[in-house]
């Protein structure tokens, strides 16, 4: 586009006349990868920086240069700014980018890298300083005539904001002035409410911001949250790129985000944009941010929000509809720096199509969205993906992937991009089923019950919506492991010996078999194998189970009863059953369970089963954990007809064994002597 007119975009890997030799990202994750891509694309190289427990990660394998910045906290790393400054000066980086969250929106940064003579990719520290505290950015908008809510000034104490709360009317927003992402904002429905959060508002505030400044702000009960993209060149003109929807929260944290909003009508959409223009212009606003409204539907007015002076992490919307790369836009104008040769902003850009956003976390939304670390064992995103198709997916996972706990647990944004809405939500609900990750629990089944929402497929949607939406989750909880309970099937793993793997599967394999036959699965559905002591599972969703194998007490806890479970018998679970299989009680020492469908487990080495001394296969590689989470594959068959075995099928499990011993390699002299033989044979 005109914007990058010294750039021929048909050739990846063309530099432009005057740009950056390296750009160092201070960022990680999702973020970091996308920026890397429009790096190379320009002819930049990239230099990333990572924590030690993002060594391995997708945006250092892909950067030119990477370097350490040790195993320490947040605040050590990722927060230091005079370590990321030296490593800019010492890899010979001309510009740092600082994606989004960090050090993105950090005034003092900005200022570090100005005087290191290293260019900031983003607005002016005074920008971000104006804008950065809610207060403020409240004074701004209100300077330049944009339609606020009512709201407060800072709040000195819990007195002040009782009095203000009651001059601007219940619900009240109790909100942080330097807080961000949802956090440090509080809905206070009465006096009591706003009494009871206050202190803990600021205290989050200060612990999470340095800054324990609060203010009141009306809150609308029914409202959406539209956000307009403006891009700025820091010299008074000012672009807007269509606006957002990102009405669709949980905790304040945006969930799903689309371009354009549905639902409304082109004079509030062309009186949204001018509005953002004119703010951004009155500041000379320079690079990418956005201008966030509060848009009440039932009398069709918007009100500022905030102003965020970074690129947003929904940024990728708007590109494809746009067709244009915001990323280049920031590093294009900040190599202008190097020449004086601004780029020309005096043109219009038309969207086309309809675009939609998901945010997969490493999240468990069956507990409370319990962000999840642990080793992805399997990743696989939707064949054919491309960052300028109809179906993007900015990701840092691939399988192997181990998701440390320091950080935000975001993994990917998948973005579909169709003709119309309807097309691209159908697109992006269809890309996250065709999504494989297995090794931790993700949001992507929420996600999927989110898009097929009659309200969220009508554009009926407001920012409270998700905290009334009710949602189950087909699971089975690891309570209690067991002894050693792994994941197996069969033949099992077999034809690999010549390679050094040994044979894996189900030591009984009869009675698995046969498990698998009374519930109608097909022969190589996954199931458990339970040694000595069997788990304690609690089931989130109705099913049939068959326990097989060697006996044990099996019992069922249902609306505080206890039930017991047969063997070789198909038995109906209910929604909310907690299945303890007990301990073995007779001849053997191995017992099996079988589910309707078979486990859902990505095959290794063409089997599902477990090899715990191999670490892989089975539930990422290892027996079961207190914490794991189990799903079973769908099935369309009947309910099987035949509930009980027939006795003469069942196998006889006792403790008398015939073993064959053969002679083998050890009986030579290197190993044992002819003594040690005689006794090996005569016991």
């Amino acid at each position: 586009n005109r914007f990058l007119d010294d750039i021929d975009s048909g050739s990846e890997g063309t530099k432009s006349k005057v740009m950056f030799d390296k750009v160092l990202i201070a960022n990680r994750g999702a973020i970091a990868c996308r920026i890397i891509r429009t790096l190379h694309f320009l002819g930049c190289k990239a230099v990333v920086i990572y924590h030690e427990q993002d060594k391995h990660s997708l945006h250092v394998q892909q950067a030119d240069e990477a370097y350490s910045l040790g195993a320490g906290s947040i605040a050590d790393t990722y927060l230091n700014q005079d370590k990321i400054i030296d490593i800019a000066k010492s890899s010979g980086a001309n510009a740092i980018h600082p994606g989004y969250g960090f050090l993105s929106e950090n005034p003092d940064f900005s200022e570090k890298c100005a005087a290191s003579d290293i260019v900031f990719l983003g607005p002016t520290a005074h920008q971000m300083l104006e804008f950065g505290l809610k207060h403020r950015a409240r004074e701004l908008a209100q300077q330049s005539n944009v339609p606020l809510l009512p709201g407060s000034e800072l709040l000195t104490d819990l007195d002040d904001a009782i009095k203000e709360a009651s001059l601007i009317g219940y619900p009240v927003m109790l909100k942080s002035t330097a807080g961000g992402g949802g956090i440090g904002m509080q809905i206070c429905h009465s006096e009591q409410e706003l009494a009871h959060v206050f202190a803990s508002v600021k205290r989050l505030s200060a612990n999470n911001f340095s800054n324990d400044g609060v203010f009141l702000e009306k809150f609308v009960e029914r409202a959406r949250h539209i956000e307009v993209q403006i891009f700025g060149d820091g010299r008074g003109n000012v672009i807007a790129i269509g606006e957002r929807d990102c009405s669709l929260q949980r905790r304040n944290q945006k969930v799903l985000e689309e371009t354009p909003a549905p639902r409304l009508r082109e004079e509030v959409r062309q009186a949204l944009h001018a509005t953002a223009q004119q703010l951004g212009a009155s500041v000379n606003y320079r690079s990418a941010g956005t201008v966030e409204f509060i848009y009440d539907d039932a009398s069709e007015q918007f009100y500022f929000l905030e102003m965020n002076t970074r690129l947003q992490v929904e940024h990728g919307v708007t590109e494809q509809v746009f067709g244009i790369d915001l990323v280049a836009w920031m590093v294009r104008l900040g190599a202008a720096e190097l020449s004086g040769n601004y780029p020309d902003l005096n043109f219009t850009l038309k969207p086309s199509g309809h675009s939609v956003q998901a945010r997969v976390y490493a999240e468990d939304p069956a507990r409370n969205f319990q962000p999840c670390a642990g080793l992805l064992s399997r990743v696989e995103w939707p064949k054919g993906v491309s960052p300028h198709g109809n179906l993007r997916i900015d990701s840092w996972v691939e399988s192997g992937t181990q998701v440390p706990s320091l950080f935000d647990p975001m993994l990917a944004k998948v973005i579909a991009t169709a003709d119309t809405r309807e097309a691209a939500l159908q697109q992006l609900s269809d890309a996250l089923g065709q999504s494989n990750l297995y090794g931790i629990e993700t949001n992507i089944q929420y996600l999927r019950a989110i898009i097929a929402d009659e309200d969220v497929k009508s554009g009926n949607v407001w920012t409270q919506k998700l905290n009334r939406m009710a949602w189950q989750d087909a699971r089975i909880s690891v309570i209690s492991a067991g002894t050693q309970t792994t994941v197996q099937d069969l033949p099992g793993r077999v034809g690999y010996w010549d390679i050094g793997v040994p044979p894996s599967g189900p030591f009984d394999g009869y009675s698995f078999a046969l498990g698998n036959k009374l519930l109608g699965n097909s022969e190589d559905a996954a199931g458990l194998e339970i040694t000595l002591k069997g788990p304690v599972l609690e089931f989130g969703m109705a099913t049939q189970i068959v326990l097989s194998g060697a006996t044990t007490n099996a019992t069922i806890t249902r609306a505080e009863s206890e039930i017991s479970v047969p063997f070789f018998t198909v038995f109906d679970i209910q929604q909310g059953d907690i299945l303890d299989v007990g301990t073995v009680s007779g001849a053997g020492t191995r017992a099996y369970l079988l589910l309707r469908g078979g486990l859902d487990c990505p095959d290794y080495l063409e089997s599902k089963s477990t090899f715990t001394l191999g670490q892989f296969g089975g539930h990422n590689g290892r027996s079961l954990l207190p914490g794991d989470v189990l799903h079973c594959l769908p099935t369309t068959n009947e309910k099987p007809i035949q509930i009980q075995c027939n006795a003469d099928l069942l196998p006889s499990i006792n403790d008398h064994w015939e073993i064959r011993v053969i002679y083998g390699p050890h009986g030579a002299p290197d190993f044992f002597t002819d003594k040690d033989i005689e006794t090996f044979f005569a016991s």
